[in-house]
């Protein structure tokens, strides 16, 4: 019996790989060492933390919102009409109105 004839009865168990996730393993799936290994790693995007940083702007106003339509008295077709009756009359949409 020579060396280059002998032969194992197991084969040789392969090296575990590293950092490949599963269920063991050195890493299991987390990388290498640094803050990506670390517990609780949630690196926010650059971009997100300057949009936190902006002051917030209270309210909205609508751009389309139009200015108080201004009538005279002696436009007004009788004393007491109703403004809803005006706004047909006159063609107005969304504006409020003042007589004076």
């Amino acid at each position: 019996m020579q060396i280059h004839t002998l032969k194992r009865l197991h084969k040789n168990k392969k090296d575990r790989l590293v950092g490949r996730g599963g269920k063991h393993a050195k890493t299991s799936g987390r990388g290498g060492k640094g803050q990506t290994a670390r517990a609780g790693n949630k690196r926010r995007p650059e971009l997100r933390d300057i949009i936190k940083k902006l002051p917030k702007n209270r309210g909205y106003s609508f751009k389309s919102k139009k200015k108080n339509v201004k009538i005279p008295k002696e436009k007004l077709a009788t004393q007491g009409e109703k403004f809803s009756e005006i706004r047909k009359r006159l063609g107005i949409k969304g504006r409020k109105i003042i007589i004076r």
